[in-house]
């Protein structure tokens, strides 16, 4: 078993508290459904709050897209997938990109 980045890119927050209150059902039922694949439930990012660092040790205010994550994990990459489809970031209009971490350390 090996654990997968699922790194959320665009998408909206839910404006009203009833829009709040489905959305987080929906995630709890993601969750759970997950059972034990689930490491890391992870956290939404705030987009106004990032700072990119350069390779030449520079820094900018943040510029990316992405917009939280979770960590699961899974046999390969394509069941990672699968389980992220039903990922309810996905209703909101973000995309998920997949990534196979590298146990390293």
């Amino acid at each position: 078993m090996t654990d997968y980045l699922l790194l959320y890119s665009g998408g909206r927050m839910p404006e009203s508290e009833e829009e709040q209150a489905t959305v987080m059902q929906a995630w709890n039922t993601w969750m759970e459904g997950l059972g034990s694949a689930l490491k890391d439930g992870g956290n939404p990012f705030n987009p106004g709050a990032a700072k990119t660092i350069g390779a030449d040790g520079s820094i900018r205010d943040g510029d990316g897209t992405a917009s939280g994550y979770s960590i699961i994990n899974a046999d390969s990459l394509d069941a990672a997938t699968d389980l992220a489809k039903g990922c309810p970031v996905l209703e909101g209009g973000a995309t998920i990109t997949v990534y196979e971490t590298i146990a390293i350390m």
